[in-house]
């Protein structure tokens, strides 16, 4: 159904233009308000039928999507607004934003299923179902399915958090309203009083839910670590000549789907043409941006490669790094000279849970290698990448 409506309503697969991004998200969530208030009024009316809470939970978790639904759109829309002089960096992080309430709105719905769900524990019932109960139920769990399906394949197209959280909330309803399912099949034919057992399960279910959906969308705001993914992209764009001799110092800023900065640092040749590889610059720069969708921001480091002197020291660093752990590595490798003396920059690449603290292993690698030179005199940079 989304898709021929795409193909009605949309007519393009260009997911990384902003405006197809909106209308992708207004789409997914028009059509999940629809669905979503379709569930609530027939669970309503088989709660009615039954008096069973974990129906009557599982009923307003679904009008709790709806809310949920408009709230992406609403996301979608404002996020699609171009930059102004206040936002040079556009809106699009209102998208994670509403994801945030999202998830909040999910856990909102688990408290109160939780709760309800306790008291009808304490105070069990055996609710008196109809066949056509059942009917609901399992209508609820295929269309659960079908929703999540779509929200998961339209969520990683546009690559959008709020799609995907939705679509973690789509699932999680499956596995709540089977659990439902379950809670009345057990009242109706073995007269077992489960119903309060089953919503709390559901409430569980969608906490965890809420949780999770709740990280995926704020870690964007904090700042996470890019994808391995893209950094081997754009390594591949990066390194396309044998002028450049290394990368490193590499940062993504995300500023919301398809409002992504790059800046990193290029080692080049000293004595190349400045000119040439400033245009070489521009042209890897180009090339970022028609790829990777993204702005970016590219830094020269000119690299001494013809010093037997400052390579000697290079070598020796390297021996001295492989030999306490061959997992480390080093870059933006330069030397100063004092007098006789040698001050040896560079930048040591660890990780956040790197076993040696740094400072340790700052004083390591001086230690050796002043020990095979004591002019050597090391500056050191950690740099954490995990």
């Amino acid at each position: 159904m989304i898709t021929l409506l795409a193909r009605i309503f949309i007519k393009s697969d260009n997911y990384s233009d902003l405006t197809v991004r909106e209308k992708y998200g207004r789409l997914c969530g028009i059509v999940g308000i629809l669905l979503n208030i379709l569930l609530f009024v027939l669970k309503l009316l088989a709660a009615a039928m039954t008096g069973a809470i974990a129906i009557t939970a599982d009923a307003f978790n679904n009008l709790s999507d709806a809310a949920s639904s408009l709230v992406t759109m609403i996301g979608f829309k404002l996020a699609s607004n171009k930059a102004d002089s206040e936002h040079p960096f556009g809106h699009g992080r209102i998208e994670y934003i509403s994801g945030v309430i999202v998830s909040f709105l999910i856990l909102l719905m688990a408290y109160e299923l939780i709760k309800n769900s306790i008291y009808k524990i304490i105070h069990p019932m055996l609710p008196h179902v109809e066949s056509a109960v059942f009917v609901i139920l399992v209508f609820s769990i295929f269309v659960k399915a079908y929703m999540a399906c779509y929200n998961i394949s339209i969520g990683k197209k546009i690559t959008s958090v709020a799609l995907k959280a939705t679509a973690k909330d789509s699932l999680s309803d499956v596995a709540a309203t089977t659990v439902v399912l379950l809670s009345v099949l057990a009242g109706t034919f073995f007269h077992i009083a489960l119903d309060g057992y089953g919503g709390l399960i559901v409430g569980i279910m969608i906490m965890f839910t809420g949780i999770s959906a709740f990280k995926d969308t704020v870690d964007p705001l904090l700042g996470k670590a890019p994808d391995p993914e893209l950094i081997k992209e754009i390594e591949q764009i990066v390194m396309c000549d044998e002028r450049i001799l290394g990368m490193h110092d590499l940062i993504v800023h995300d500023y919301g789907p398809g409002r992504m900065m790059l800046s990193l640092h290029v080692e080049v040749p000293y004595k190349e043409d400045m000119l040439k590889l400033h245009e070489l610059i521009d042209t890897i720069e180009y090339n970022l941006r028609g790829v990777i969708n993204c702005e970016p921001v590219i830094h020269m480091d000119p690299v001494v490669d013809d010093d037997a002197e400052i390579n000697s020291a290079k070598q020796n660093l390297e021996k001295v790094i492989n030999d306490i752990d061959e997992s480390l590595k080093f870059h933006d490798f330069h030397v100063h000279r004092e007098g006789v003396n040698m001050n040896i920059v560079f930048d040591v690449v660890t990780t956040h849970k790197y076993a040696i603290d740094d400072n340790e292993l700052r004083d390591m690698i001086t230690d050796r290698m002043r020990a095979i030179d004591p002019r050597y005199n090391c500056v050191i940079q950690i740099d954490k990448k995990d």
